[in-house]
């Protein structure tokens, strides 16, 4: 919601709350943000001079306030206070954060069926708590419809009046929207939850196709329209026209309830979000002149769907075999086996078997689970084989290599016995030859 700064005319404190910023004006008064001094933030209104002298105005002001105070629900925005006997009567509701639906449609284009479906139903279930507490807002419309985090919000209930009431009237004042009011109201007579219904219908018309159902021009034209002519739905979707041409009926007798609409607009929004209808957030397609000639029809078509296959990323489902081959004049697949949304699939290799499937991105599709059993109990028996391998192996070195420590031991041991037998060998031939030396020269000669 747009913010402006006070103006010298305005109040800085009113009641128990202190004014920041000016969010609106309008036929009834001025809306102020304020905060009171726990820090909570509310949108106060304050009544304009020339209607608060007005007495009447005055106590049917005080008896619908009362009435709005008994509104429970979470798709309101919940009445704080009120001073009915000031100088100029004000009343501060909750306020809520988020662009108004007006400043959504104006800045952002109209909503798609979805999301006009899922608005309208929390409005139909905000309704319907207003109605059943008696009282009848009068003047819904997108201004009045705030799109917070939390989902849509209904303001401006201090303008409210109870079931029953005739049309507020006064000279130079017109309460209420051209375009958005029903005949009742602009023929003075009394208003019912049907009018809400009337009202609500213009909104959602708004939302679809941004523009009034009624056209543009004067208050008197816009509210002649309103009683005498039909709205003009050419561009609501044709999920939504049906309710939507229902809601806008002169009479009203003719229009749904608030429960039925909020029963019809769900069903609506969750085939929308199933996407049997445009619930994945494009835009409704522009319906087809049928005077138009059917070459030119044709030629539209091909080249909507040329760009529906240029601007598609990755195909839902596998694209359907061409019996001939590919079209005339496209080139062939890359040798890496990547192949463009909405084309065959590459060539067959050289075994005869078709490449592996490429989605639009390069990346090969998902495997068949099967072969992924098959080559991961390959694996673990090769690797369990290997490992028994190994273990064989180690166990089989073992005692050899013993056998060949204690075969090494035992030459050793030869080695060394052979080495003392030749010792003392030597030593017996030594001794020997020593022996026939001293039998040789006998005792007592001299020696030479």
């Amino acid at each position: 919601m747009a913010m402006m700064r006070l103006r010298r005319e305005d109040p800085r404190v009113v009641g128990s709350f202190r004014l920041h910023r000016r969010l609106g004006a309008g036929g009834m008064g001025v809306v102020y943000l304020g905060s009171d001094r726990r820090g909570q933030r509310v949108a106060l209104k304050v009544i304009r001079p020339d209607l608060a002298e007005d007495q009447e105005f005055r106590s049917r002001f005080a008896r619908e306030v009362s009435a709005a105070r008994r509104i429970r629900g979470g798709c309101t925005a919940r009445l704080v206070a009120a001073d009915l006997e000031a100088e100029r009567p004000w009343f501060a509701t909750q306020y809520v954060p988020g662009p108004s639906l007006h400043d959504k449609v104006a800045e952002d284009g109209p909503l798609t069926a979805a999301e006009v479906a899922v608005v309208g139903s929390a409005l139909s279930e905000g309704l319907v708590a207003v109605h059943e507490a008696g009282v009848v807002h009068r003047d819904l419309k997108p201004s009045n419809i705030l799109l917070s985090p939390k989902g849509p919000r209904i303001i401006d209930f201090g303008i409210a009046w109870a079931t029953g009431a005739s049309t507020l009237t006064h000279v130079g004042t017109a309460v209420g929207s051209p375009g958005f009011l029903a005949p009742e109201q602009v023929r003075g007579a009394a208003v019912t939850p049907a009018t809400d219904v009337f009202s609500l219908g213009a909104t959602l018309a708004y939302a679809a196709m941004g523009d009034s159902p009624f056209g543009h021009g004067s208050s008197e034209v816009m509210l002649y329209r309103v009683v005498h002519e039909e709205a003009q739905l050419h561009g609501v979707p044709d999920a939504l026209a049906p309710l939507v041409r229902a809601c806008l009926a002169k009479d009203p007798e003719e229009r749904p309830s608030t429960l039925q609409l909020s029963l019809r607009l769900k069903e609506i929004a969750a085939r929308e979000a199933q996407g049997l209808g445009l619930g994945d957030g494009r835009p409704p397609a522009p319906r087809r002149d049928p005077e138009r000639p059917p070459a030119a029809r044709a030629a539209e078509q091909r080249s909507d769907e040329h760009m529906v296959q240029r601007t598609r990323r990755a195909p839902t489902t596998p694209p359907p075999s061409r019996p001939n081959g590919s079209r005339a004049g496209q080139r062939p697949p890359a040798p890496r086996n990547t192949t463009r949304s909405g084309s065959r699939p590459g060539p067959r290799s050289n075994g005869g078997r078709p490449a592996p499937r490429t989605t639009g991105t390069g990346r090969r599709g998902p495997a068949n689970p099967r072969l992924l059993r098959q080559r991961l109990i390959v694996f673990v028996v090769v690797t369990l084989l290997v490992a028994l391998g190994i273990a064989a192996a180690q166990g089989c070195q073992g005692p050899a290599q013993g056998l060949r420590q204690r075969l090494s031991l035992q030459d050793a041991r030869g080695a060394q016995v052979v080495a003392a037998a030749g010792a003392e060998e030597r030593l017996g031939q030594e001794r020997v030859a020593g022996g026939g030396m001293d039998t040789a020269v006998p005792d007592g000669a001299p020696q030479r």
